[in-house]
């Protein structure tokens, strides 16, 4: 049996503080609230954009993003241009988000694609980059992709 033509879903993250979080990720990636309950021990929120679901909040969560524990890594978003990646950025030091590079850095050792890392008000990586156009700056980590071991 051969498995159909794959594609990636939605995203689901756990997160301490539904309200925070939803506002986090509609004003960075311009996600669109479909559907959601902030009230009772259930609470959630989907969302998407153009009515496809990208990702779901789940407000069940304590603490901070374990980094040295099994499971997600990253969560990574491409844009289409190196100028994308550049709005991105300003929106973020606006809110002051945390990065884990100083601006626009490139995957690796002449890679020409690249963009921003940083961490979302509960510490999940996340990750905006553009297939090209971050060759301008040197890779801050030598012989591992940058998103590695941010």
């Amino acid at each position: 049996m051969s498995t159909p033509a794959l594609q990636p879903g939605h995203v689901a993250l756990n997160v301490t503080d539904l309200a925070r979080s939803t506002a986090f990720y509609g004003t960075v990636f311009g996600f669109e609230t479909m559907a959601e309950r902030t009230d009772g021990d259930r609470r959630f929120a989907l969302l998407g954009r153009d009515g496809t679901l990208v990702v779901a909040l789940w407000q069940q969560s304590g603490g901070t993003f374990a980094t040295d524990r099994p499971g997600l890594h990253h969560m990574s978003f491409q844009v289409p241009d190196i100028e994308a990646v550049r709005r991105a950025e300003a929106v973020l030091r606006e809110l002051g988000v945390e990065f884990a590079y100083d601006g626009i850095v490139p995957h690796g050792e002449g890679a020409s694609s690249g963009g921003v890392f940083f961490t979302d008000p509960d510490g999940i990586r996340l990750e905006i980059y553009a297939p090209t156009g971050a060759d301008l700056a040197p890779a801050p980590v030598q012989g591992s992709p940058t998103c590695g071991f941010f």
